[in-house]
């Protein structure tokens, strides 16, 4: 790579969307900061909080969070493992890469820092490209609409998860290919598939552009086969030697509708599907207005050009039709992390599109442009991603569920001053939005899913400390049934705790109750506890 090629990759520094690029990184930062003060990161942040926290301490990918959503801990009643390796369930060895960063800044919040730095450095490389065949305004209006897309936006404030380096990644990935930088090309390919065990369906995709397009089909076939082997050994023999959630749990909740609801490796799950053709139709079909809404989403942002754009549709297509063959919404909100695998390909399959196109950036459709960029926006905040802006949006509106900011602030005070009365190093089973701030230490378990772990050694044992958040329970349980289900089981369980005598309160405080194991709990306290369940539990 000589000077004058990296020379081309300065134009953005003097470019609008560098400015933007820092007003994206300081907005998300500002509210992803407010999310985690205010108690509102959940399970996800503390489960990649105790990965990272666990393997700077030489414990690598081990997790007992994880373990808590094992197949053997689901569907097996198993009790969670302290020393169960994440690689099982999902396999990221880039983790080991942002582990250094970590270990410098061994909080939850470096997480998400990493998260919007990976994120805002994607949409400057993607500038990068666009500018190798399109001119600075129209490129830097691909870059804008990066940064305002709903799919970008969603998932990136909420919790930290393990695709937020693939726009980054394949972005690069792309200018080398413009480039022919075969040396970073490789390199990126490399590094997408240590992203995760299904990010390979992006390289599948891109390899199959190349072939149809004829433009590299060498190329092309070897990133095809490299990714396809890839896949296939890491979910059939990799991942099962940490654990056998691939086959038990992955592919029974995601593609079980094609397995008879059977546990299946992903080869017989492929078979299975293939050998059921209108099965996979009517799941394609399914749900259609859910499923075109979805795909509204992704095109909003870039005035729909990649709905008309072939190279947009082959360079999504495999992550599209991975998840519009899954069952279950997750894999359908635009705001979750699996909306990040197809953003990519829609991205530089328009920048194709108009480099072929360049005389249709004209006033028209500029002003189309600019008005579905502000819907995107706007439906972006009115969705109130993973209740990151609920300080601003209401929760629900019939009924009326809505927690003024100083009200969310005051509370999480309350609740940090109980959860400073936890030893560091001490077990605890906590509620979801409490488990972040906690997730530093090896025996964490989800309340009231459980208070059992087992040790290092394999032995059972019941955690020291239970702390419970009923306030921010009493808050949804109105509107949302999972809040008023967890509200009733967290009171029947904390009343069986106190009449066996296993655990006594030690500190009931502002709806926060901790509960420590083998003490009893002062009158005062106690009396404090019954006028709260009186008002609170509901007789079945």
């Amino acid at each position: 790579m000589n000077r004058s090629n990296l020379l081309t990759l300065r134009p953005f520094a003097k470019q609008p969307i560098l400015a933007v690029a820092m007003l994206f990184a300081a907005c998300c930062l500002l509210l992803l900061t407010y999310r985690h003060y205010s108690l509102y990161s959940s399970y996800d942040q503390g489960i990649f909080n105790q990965l990272f926290w666990n393997s700077a301490h030489g414990r690598l990918f081990e997790s007992s969070l994880s373990s808590v959503l094992s197949a053997d801990v689901v569907h097996q009643g198993a009790i969670p493992l302290v020393s169960y390796r994440h690689l099982g369930q999902h396999f990221n060895p880039i983790f080991l890469l942002w582990l250094p960063l970590y270990a410098l800044f061994p909080f939850p919040a470096t997480l998400s820092v990493l998260q919007v730095v990976l994120i805002a450095a994607a949409g400057l490389v993607l500038y990068a490209l666009a500018r190798q065949s399109l001119a600075p305004a129209l490129s830097g209006a691909i870059g804008v609409s990066f940064y305002g897309a709903n799919a970008v936006l969603g998932p990136t404030l909420g919790n930290f998860h393990d695709y937020n380096p693939l726009p980054l990644l394949l972005f690069s990935l792309f200018l080398a290919l413009e480039k022919r930088w075969w040396v970073l090309f490789w390199a990126m390919a490399l590094l997408t598939l240590s992203v995760r065990e299904d990010a390979g369906v992006t390289l599948l995709s891109v390899g199959a552009y190349l072939v149809i397009s004829r433009r590299q089909w060498r190329v092309g076939l070897a990133l095809f086969a490299i990714a396809v082997t890839y896949i296939l050994l890491l979910t059939t023999v990799v991942m099962p030697s940490f654990s056998p959630d691939v086959s038990q749990r992955m592919i029974v909740e995601r593609f079980g509708q094609y397995t008879g609801g059977k546990a299946a490796t992903p080869v017989e799950a492929i078979g299975a599907m293939l050998l059921q053709p209108g099965q996979i139709l009517a799941e394609i079909f399914s749900r259609f207005p859910k499923k075109l809404s979805y795909l509204v989403d992704h095109w909003l942002p870039l005035a729909f050009v990649p709905a008309i754009a072939a190279d947009a549709w082959l360079l999504a297509a495999f992550p599209f039709l991975e998840l519009l063959l899954m069952r279950g919404e997750t894999p359908l909100s635009i705001n979750i992390r699996y909306a990040t695998l197809a953003v990519p390909g829609l991205f530089y399959g328009a920048i194709l599109w108009w480099s072929q196109h360049p005389k249709a950036f004209q006033v028209r459709m500029k002003r189309f442009w600019a008005v579905c960029l502000a819907l995107s926006l706007l439906f972006t905040v009115t969705s109130n991603p993973n209740r990151t802006l609920s300080f601003l949006i209401p929760d629900s509106i019939r009924p009326w569920v809505y927690v003024p900011p100083l009200q969310q602030l005051q509370h999480a005070a309350q609740a940090r001053t109980v959860m400073a009365q936890i030893p560091p190093q001490a077990s605890v089973a906590a509620t979801t939005y409490l488990i972040s701030p906690l997730s530093s230490r090896q025996a964490i378990v989800r309340f009231p899913t459980s208070i059992q772990f087992r040790n290092e050694a394999q032995q059972t044992e019941k955690v020291a400390y239970i702390i419970v958040d009923l306030w921010q329970l009493q808050q949804y349980q109105p509107a949302f049934k999972l809040e008023r289900n967890l509200l009733q089981r967290s009171l029947n369980l904390i009343d069986q705790l106190l009449k066996t005598q296993e655990y006594g309160i030690q500190t009931f405080q502002d709806g926060v109750v901790l509960l420590q194991r083998s003490i009893k709990t002062e009158p005062g306290i106690a009396a404090q506890w019954q006028a709260f369940t009186k008002r609170n539990l509901t007789t079945p």
